[in-house]
Order: structure tokens, then sequence, then C-alpha cells
């Protein structure tokens, strides 16, 4: 296959890996919606429907690939990495879904390049360019606009508060964990990082279900949300947006790089912002379009000089083949 033909291939790959990306706060909202579903509830049958497909494929790995050996607190570091960017981060991003529109929850949630570059300044006291300011500045302005246009359109501002506040703490994390894989990944690689930080944040969300429910891990069965045309719904979360896109973006990665494939998943907010509207008839004023723009044009400006483009929807996994 010509050069041309494998980036045309990769880029189709990385859009189409971005689009079902985006759904995800779709199938969320529409759990939340016809079922009474708890959002620890719903965290846990994602992963326990896609951990096996994100398992298969390690393990498929490890067989054909050397494996890098490190310390043993280099293997603990990466278990509490993994478990604060895939089981708190994304709990704290379920129940904020529970407050907040999808649309609303992708811009506050695509600001976590600014966030990293900001953490990376007072942990590990890296520079900031004079560039990346300015696309910090336009990131918030963004923020704060599509922020002012869904406070004017919700009667119960007191739980969308919450539910806001919820989702920048899930950003917040989820830079923590980028920030802390960063340091990790170099030493153990990358599919290392991937299994032991996946099957920690599952034995986090699989023990914080079996603590918050009485009838423990045995109250799965039980769920109404298995038994009823909602289970579609979560059967779409965990494979439509979770397992098939990882595998098309890590392959879109390897086709075209990380650059092209961070500027690619900025199409991710746009997308949520109009299946929300289309999907869940969620209302978007100008504010909220104008402010989208904004906060893209931030984390394209952070991603450019440098920041990292990981999406925070799928875990950093290479193809198969390195």
């Amino acid at each position: 296959m010509k050069r041309t033909q494998v980036y045309n291939q990769g880029f189709i790959w990385a859009i189409l890996g971005t689009l079902l990306f985006s759904t995800k706060a779709i199938w969320i909202k529409l759990c939340f919606s016809t079922s009474s579903i708890d959002a620890s509830s719903l965290l846990m049958l994602r992963m326990l429907f896609s951990l096996p497909f994100f398992a298969a494929a390690m393990w498929f790995y490890f067989v054909h690939q050397q494996v890098k050996k490190a310390k043993a607190s280099t293997y603990l570091v990466a278990c509490l990495v993994g478990i604060l960017g895939y089981y708190v981060s994304s709990l704290l991003d379920f129940i904020g879904l529970q407050y907040v529109s999808a649309s609303i929850e992708r811009i506050i949630l695509f600001i976590y390049p600014t966030l990293a570059v900001l953490l990376n300044l007072l942990i590990f006291k890296v520079p900031i360019q004079k560039k990346q300011w300015m696309a910090i500045l336009i990131t918030y302005v963004g923020i704060g606009l599509a922020y002012w246009g869904e406070l004017n359109q919700i009667p119960d501002t007191k739980m969308f508060f919450f539910g806001t506040w919820m989702i920048l703490l899930c950003a917040i994390t989820f830079a923590l964990y980028l920030v802390g894989s960063g340091k990790i990944i170099p030493k153990i690689g990358a599919p290392q990082f991937t299994s032991l930080s996946m099957l920690a944040a599952s034995l986090g969300i699989f023990i914080h279900y079996w603590v918050t429910h009485q009838q423990g891990l045995a109250a799965i069965y039980d769920l109404p949300i298995l038994h009823s045309s909602s289970l579609w719904y979560v059967i779409a979360l965990a494979i439509i947006s979770t397992v098939i896109p990882s595998f098309l973006m890590s392959g879109g990665m390897k086709r075209i790089g990380s650059n092209d494939l961070a500027i690619i998943t900025s199409l991710g907010p746009v997308a949520t912002l109009f299946q929300a509207r289309w999907i869940l008839n969620e209302p978007f004023s100008w504010e909220q379009i104008l402010g989208t723009v904004f906060v893209l044009i931030g984390v394209l400006l952070v991603k450019k000089v440098g920041a990292t483009g990981t999406n925070p929807d799928y875990p950093i996994y290479p193809s198969p083949k390195g």
C-alpha cells in the first residue's frame, strides 16, 4: 500500500474514531433518562462489557512483543495513575452528566490539555510559553461563554453547579493522569502501562460497586437496566463509544501520527454539540457555539506547541504490530 493510501486510511479511521467517541455522553444521558441506574452502576457495566475486548487485545500484544522490565514501585505507580485516570475521573464524569447537558460536559472536559500544561508547571516546573498562556486564556474565555449560555437555559442552578464541578474535577484528575502517565510510559512501555492501569481501574470500579451496594457484585444481574430495552444503550456505550473507537484511534495514530490525530480529535466537542441537539433535543445558544469555537482554538494552540493530544475517552494503546 502506498504512503498516501496509508495516510488516507489512518485519516478516515481517526475521523470515525473521534465521531464514535463523541457519542459517549449521548449514551450516558440516554441511560440516565430511560432508567433509574446510578453513576457507579453504569460505570461498572461499561467496564464489564468493554474490558474483555481490551484484555484480549493486550494478551495478543504480549504474546507477540517483548515486555519491558521495571522496578516494582514503577508498576505500583502505574496502577495508581490508572485508578486516578479511569476510575476516579470516569466516576466524576458519570456523576456530573446526571446534572449537565452532554454538550457542556464535552466542552468542559476538553480543557484537559491546558490543565496538563498548568500541572506540569506546578509539579515539574516545566515553563509555559507565551503562546500557551494565550491558548489557555482563549480556552477559558470560551468555557465562560458556553457556561453562561447554558446557565440561562436551566431552572435548577444548584444541581447544575454541582454537575459542572464534577466535570471540572474529572478534567483535573484526567490531566493529573496524563502528567503521571507521561513519566511512567517511557519506563515500561504503553502496552504494559495500559494493561496495568485498566486492570487497576477495573478493580477499583468493582470494589466501589461492591461497597456502595448492599448485595455487592451479586446485585449486578438484578439491575433493572439489564432487563429492559435500555440495555442497548449500555452496550452502545461500551462497544460503540469505547472499544471500537479505541482500536480505530490506535490504528489511526500509527498511520498519521499523534500531531495530526490531536487536531482531528478536536472535532469531538462539535460533534457532541450537534448530536445532543439532534438526539437529546438539547437546546444550544449562540454563546455555546461561540464558546465551543474559542475552546477549540485554545486547545489547538496548546497542542501545536507541544501539549499532549491524548483523548480522555480511550486508553493509551498502540496497535499490536507496534
